[in-house]
Protein backbone atom coordinates (compact mmCIF):
# COMPACT_ATOMS: atom_id res chain seq x y z
CA UNK A 1 0.00 0.00 0.00
CA UNK A 2 3.04 2.62 1.03
CA UNK A 3 5.00 1.43 -2.15
CA UNK A 4 1.55 2.51 -4.06
CA UNK A 5 1.36 5.53 -2.54
CA UNK A 6 4.98 6.75 -3.13
CA UNK A 7 4.84 5.42 -6.76
CA UNK A 8 1.79 7.46 -7.21
CA UNK A 9 3.15 10.53 -5.64
CA UNK A 10 6.71 9.99 -7.69
CA UNK A 11 4.14 9.88 -11.25
CA UNK A 12 2.14 13.00 -10.06
CA UNK A 13 5.59 14.98 -9.05
CA UNK A 14 6.88 13.89 -12.75
CA UNK A 15 3.62 15.16 -14.47
CA UNK A 16 3.42 18.36 -12.73
CA UNK A 17 7.22 19.19 -13.43
CA UNK A 18 6.09 17.97 -17.26
CA UNK A 19 3.41 19.99 -17.24
CA UNK A 20 5.42 23.61 -16.19
CA UNK A 21 8.18 22.78 -18.36
CA UNK A 22 9.41 24.90 -21.50
CA UNK A 23 11.08 23.40 -24.53
CA UNK A 24 12.62 25.83 -27.15
CA UNK A 25 14.82 25.32 -29.58
CA UNK A 26 17.81 27.57 -30.15
CA UNK A 27 20.13 28.18 -33.31
CA UNK A 28 22.13 25.40 -32.79
CA UNK A 29 18.92 23.35 -33.40
CA UNK A 30 19.32 22.08 -29.46
CA UNK A 31 16.58 21.98 -27.22
CA UNK A 32 16.43 23.76 -24.33
CA UNK A 33 14.04 22.07 -21.46
CA UNK A 34 13.16 24.96 -19.08
CA UNK A 35 11.83 23.30 -15.96
CA UNK A 36 10.50 26.24 -14.67
CA UNK A 37 10.50 30.11 -15.49
CA UNK A 38 13.47 31.96 -15.11
CA UNK A 39 13.70 34.73 -12.69
CA UNK A 40 16.98 35.77 -13.22
CA UNK A 41 18.83 36.23 -16.64
CA UNK A 42 22.19 36.82 -17.52
CA UNK A 43 22.32 38.39 -21.16
CA UNK A 44 25.36 38.40 -23.13
CA UNK A 45 24.69 39.82 -26.17
CA UNK A 46 22.70 43.82 -26.80
CA UNK A 47 20.18 43.08 -28.98
CA UNK A 48 18.99 39.96 -26.62
CA UNK A 49 19.40 42.49 -24.19
CA UNK A 50 17.28 44.94 -25.39
CA UNK A 51 14.34 42.24 -26.81
CA UNK A 52 14.23 40.89 -23.03
CA UNK A 53 13.48 44.14 -22.01
CA UNK A 54 10.91 45.14 -24.85
CA UNK A 55 9.18 42.15 -23.76
CA UNK A 56 8.63 43.95 -20.63
CA UNK A 57 11.32 41.54 -18.70
CA UNK A 58 14.26 43.93 -17.50
CA UNK A 59 13.37 43.54 -14.20
CA UNK A 60 14.88 39.68 -14.36
CA UNK A 61 17.82 40.38 -15.80
CA UNK A 62 20.58 40.03 -13.29
CA UNK A 63 24.13 41.03 -15.75
CA UNK A 64 24.75 41.89 -19.26
CA UNK A 65 27.60 42.24 -21.28
CA UNK A 66 29.72 44.77 -21.87
CA UNK A 67 28.41 46.33 -24.50
CA UNK A 68 24.78 46.49 -23.41
CA UNK A 69 23.48 49.99 -22.69
CA UNK A 70 19.89 50.09 -23.71
CA UNK A 71 17.42 50.88 -21.68
CA UNK A 72 18.57 52.79 -19.03
CA UNK A 73 17.89 50.15 -16.14
CA UNK A 74 20.66 48.31 -17.86
CA UNK A 75 23.33 50.39 -17.25
CA UNK A 76 23.19 49.42 -13.36
CA UNK A 77 23.55 45.95 -13.91
CA UNK A 78 26.99 43.91 -13.65
CA UNK A 79 29.41 43.79 -16.57
CA UNK A 80 30.21 40.13 -17.21
CA UNK A 81 32.67 40.15 -20.12
CA UNK A 82 31.31 40.10 -24.17
CA UNK A 83 31.01 37.29 -26.82
CA UNK A 84 34.45 36.66 -27.32
CA UNK A 85 35.51 37.08 -23.10
CA UNK A 86 32.80 36.15 -20.93
CA UNK A 87 33.71 36.07 -17.53
CA UNK A 88 32.55 32.49 -16.69
CA UNK A 89 33.07 33.02 -12.71
CA UNK A 90 31.36 35.92 -12.32
CA UNK A 91 28.64 34.56 -14.26
CA UNK A 92 27.91 31.72 -11.94
CA UNK A 93 28.42 33.81 -9.59
CA UNK A 94 24.90 35.56 -9.99
CA UNK A 95 23.38 32.09 -9.72
CA UNK A 96 21.44 32.86 -13.24
CA UNK A 97 18.67 30.38 -13.83
CA UNK A 98 19.14 31.26 -17.55
CA UNK A 99 22.07 32.19 -19.23
CA UNK A 100 21.37 34.23 -22.92
CA UNK A 101 24.34 34.63 -25.40
CA UNK A 102 25.15 34.21 -29.35
CA UNK A 103 25.46 30.84 -30.70
CA UNK A 104 28.86 32.22 -32.38
CA UNK A 105 29.73 33.03 -28.61
CA UNK A 106 32.71 31.76 -26.53
CA UNK A 107 32.20 29.87 -23.30
CA UNK A 108 28.55 27.95 -23.57
CA UNK A 109 30.07 24.57 -23.19
CA UNK A 110 31.53 25.92 -20.04
CA UNK A 111 28.76 26.86 -18.68
CA UNK A 112 26.48 24.37 -19.33
CA UNK A 113 29.26 21.98 -17.83
CA UNK A 114 28.87 23.90 -14.34
CA UNK A 115 25.24 23.02 -14.22
CA UNK A 116 23.73 26.91 -16.18
CA UNK A 117 20.82 26.55 -18.89
CA UNK A 118 22.05 28.32 -21.83
CA UNK A 119 19.64 29.60 -24.92
CA UNK A 120 21.98 30.72 -27.90
CA UNK A 121 20.58 33.20 -29.65
CA UNK A 122 21.88 34.72 -32.54
CA UNK A 123 19.33 36.92 -34.98
CA UNK A 124 20.89 38.29 -37.95
CA UNK A 125 17.81 38.93 -40.46
CA UNK A 126 14.32 40.70 -39.80
CA UNK A 127 13.14 36.58 -39.85
CA UNK A 128 15.76 36.04 -37.36
CA UNK A 129 14.24 38.72 -35.36
CA UNK A 130 10.73 38.04 -35.28
CA UNK A 131 11.98 34.02 -34.12
CA UNK A 132 13.97 35.19 -31.54
CA UNK A 133 11.53 37.48 -30.17
CA UNK A 134 9.09 34.54 -29.86
CA UNK A 135 11.22 31.90 -28.75
CA UNK A 136 12.90 34.26 -25.89
CA UNK A 137 9.02 35.05 -25.06
CA UNK A 138 8.30 31.34 -24.94
CA UNK A 139 11.04 30.71 -22.63
CA UNK A 140 10.37 33.45 -20.14
CA UNK A 141 7.01 31.96 -20.18
CA UNK A 142 5.28 34.78 -21.67
CA UNK A 143 1.77 34.80 -23.92
CA UNK A 144 2.13 34.72 -27.40
CA UNK A 145 0.43 38.14 -27.59
CA UNK A 146 3.47 39.80 -26.04
CA UNK A 147 5.75 38.25 -28.99
CA UNK A 148 3.54 39.51 -31.41
CA UNK A 149 2.81 42.55 -30.16
CA UNK A 150 6.33 43.67 -30.15
CA UNK A 151 6.79 42.39 -33.67
CA UNK A 152 3.67 43.99 -34.98
CA UNK A 153 5.64 47.58 -33.59
CA UNK A 154 8.50 46.73 -35.10
CA UNK A 155 6.72 46.14 -38.53
CA UNK A 156 4.18 49.46 -37.98
CA UNK A 157 7.62 51.42 -37.17
CA UNK A 158 9.27 50.02 -40.57
CA UNK A 159 6.17 50.76 -42.71
CA UNK A 160 6.12 54.25 -41.15
CA UNK A 161 9.80 55.02 -42.18
CA UNK A 162 9.38 53.77 -45.64
CA UNK A 163 6.58 56.27 -45.72
CA UNK A 164 8.78 58.93 -44.80
CA UNK A 165 10.97 58.51 -47.88
CA UNK A 166 10.59 60.85 -50.61
CA UNK A 167 10.10 59.89 -54.53
CA UNK A 168 13.31 62.00 -55.06
CA UNK A 169 15.08 59.46 -52.61
CA UNK A 170 14.29 56.24 -53.61
CA UNK A 171 16.17 53.88 -55.04
CA UNK A 172 19.52 55.63 -53.89
CA UNK A 173 22.59 53.52 -54.08
CA UNK A 174 23.61 53.52 -50.68
CA UNK A 175 26.82 52.63 -49.32
CA UNK A 176 26.46 51.33 -45.28
CA UNK A 177 30.00 51.29 -43.39
CA UNK A 178 29.62 49.17 -40.32
CA UNK A 179 34.22 49.72 -39.13
CA UNK A 180 36.39 51.28 -40.49
CA UNK A 181 38.49 48.02 -41.94
CA UNK A 182 36.10 48.93 -43.74
CA UNK A 183 33.60 46.30 -43.20
CA UNK A 184 30.14 46.99 -44.90
CA UNK A 185 26.48 45.98 -44.67
CA UNK A 186 25.51 44.23 -47.71
CA UNK A 187 22.04 43.50 -49.19
CA UNK A 188 21.90 40.25 -47.38
CA UNK A 189 22.66 42.14 -43.85
CA UNK A 190 19.54 43.22 -41.37
CA UNK A 191 20.82 46.79 -42.53
CA UNK A 192 20.45 45.84 -46.18
CA UNK A 193 17.22 44.07 -45.39
CA UNK A 194 15.87 47.76 -43.78
CA UNK A 195 17.55 49.92 -46.92
CA UNK A 196 15.69 47.84 -49.14
CA UNK A 197 12.47 48.00 -47.17
CA UNK A 198 12.75 52.06 -47.92
CA UNK A 199 13.13 51.51 -51.21
CA UNK A 200 17.06 52.15 -51.15
CA UNK A 201 19.52 50.45 -53.39
CA UNK A 202 22.80 48.74 -51.75
CA UNK A 203 25.98 48.95 -53.57
CA UNK A 204 27.17 45.85 -51.89
CA UNK A 205 25.57 42.84 -53.40
CA UNK A 206 24.72 39.76 -51.26
CA UNK A 207 27.23 37.77 -52.90
CA UNK A 208 29.88 39.44 -50.52
CA UNK A 209 28.22 37.82 -47.67
CA UNK A 210 26.47 40.15 -44.81
CA UNK A 211 29.30 42.03 -43.64
CA UNK A 212 32.39 41.85 -45.81
CA UNK A 213 35.67 43.28 -45.53
CA UNK A 214 36.10 45.51 -48.89
CA UNK A 215 38.94 46.86 -50.57
CA UNK A 216 38.45 50.93 -50.21
CA UNK A 217 38.60 50.47 -54.42
CA UNK A 218 35.46 48.66 -54.20
CA UNK A 219 33.42 51.97 -52.61
CA UNK A 220 35.34 54.03 -55.77
CA UNK A 221 34.20 52.00 -58.40
CA UNK A 222 30.23 51.60 -57.18
CA UNK A 223 30.20 55.65 -56.99
CA UNK A 224 27.19 55.54 -54.22
CA UNK A 225 24.58 58.15 -54.36
CA UNK A 226 24.64 58.19 -50.16
CA UNK A 227 26.84 56.83 -47.74
CA UNK A 228 26.28 56.10 -44.00
CA UNK A 229 29.02 56.14 -41.79
CA UNK A 230 29.48 56.45 -37.63
CA UNK A 231 30.97 59.40 -36.81
CA UNK A 232 33.88 58.07 -35.66
CA UNK A 233 34.89 56.33 -39.07
CA UNK A 234 34.19 59.66 -41.16
CA UNK A 235 37.73 61.07 -40.45
CA UNK A 236 39.35 58.14 -41.87
CA UNK A 237 37.07 57.84 -44.64
CA UNK A 238 38.05 60.82 -46.20
CA UNK A 239 41.28 59.96 -46.48
CA UNK A 240 41.45 57.12 -48.14
CA UNK A 241 43.06 56.84 -51.64
CA UNK A 242 40.84 57.66 -54.27
CA UNK A 243 37.85 58.63 -52.18
CA UNK A 244 38.14 62.33 -53.01
CA UNK A 245 36.55 61.18 -56.03
CA UNK A 246 33.33 59.67 -54.76
CA UNK A 247 30.78 62.05 -55.77
CA UNK A 248 28.67 61.53 -52.60
CA UNK A 249 31.93 62.94 -50.55
CA UNK A 250 32.15 66.28 -53.44
CA UNK A 251 28.56 66.83 -52.86
CA UNK A 252 27.89 66.19 -49.05
CA UNK A 253 25.61 63.19 -49.81
CA UNK A 254 26.74 61.77 -46.58
CA UNK A 255 25.17 60.90 -43.23
CA UNK A 256 26.94 60.13 -40.14
CA UNK A 257 25.85 58.87 -36.77
CA UNK A 258 26.74 59.03 -33.11
CA UNK A 259 27.91 56.47 -30.94
CA UNK A 260 24.39 55.94 -29.73
CA UNK A 261 22.59 56.07 -33.07
CA UNK A 262 25.47 53.49 -34.61
CA UNK A 263 24.41 51.25 -31.54
CA UNK A 264 20.78 51.27 -32.76
CA UNK A 265 21.48 50.94 -36.40
CA UNK A 266 23.99 48.02 -35.97
CA UNK A 267 21.53 45.84 -33.69
CA UNK A 268 19.43 43.75 -35.07
CA UNK A 269 16.64 43.75 -32.36
CA UNK A 270 13.60 45.43 -31.40
CA UNK A 271 14.72 48.59 -31.96
CA UNK A 272 14.63 47.80 -35.94
CA UNK A 273 12.15 50.65 -36.14
CA UNK A 274 14.09 53.21 -34.83
CA UNK A 275 17.12 52.02 -37.26
CA UNK A 276 15.04 52.39 -40.24
CA UNK A 277 14.12 55.84 -39.09
CA UNK A 278 17.30 57.44 -38.96
CA UNK A 279 17.68 55.73 -42.57
CA UNK A 280 14.67 57.37 -44.02
CA UNK A 281 16.01 60.84 -42.62
CA UNK A 282 19.19 60.49 -43.98
CA UNK A 283 17.77 59.71 -47.52
CA UNK A 284 14.97 62.58 -46.59
CA UNK A 285 18.23 65.28 -46.02
CA UNK A 286 20.25 63.97 -48.89
CA UNK A 287 17.70 63.85 -52.00
CA UNK A 288 19.31 61.59 -53.12
CA UNK A 289 19.07 61.32 -57.19
CA UNK A 290 20.64 58.53 -58.88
Amino acid sequence: MADRLLRSLVLWLLCVVSAQAVVVRDDRQVEVTLTHTPQRIVSLLPSLTETVCALGQCQRLVGVDRYSNWPEPVARLPRLGGGIDPQIESVVALKPDLVLMASSARGADRLRALGLQVLSLEPKSHADMQRVITTLSQALGLPDTQAQGVWRDIQAGLATAAQSVPASARGARVYFEVSPAPHAASEASFIGETLTRLGASNVVPAALGPFPQLNPEFVVRAQPDVIMVGDSNWALMRNRPGWANLSALQQQRVCTFTPEQSDVLVRPGPRMAEAAALMAQCLRNVRAVP
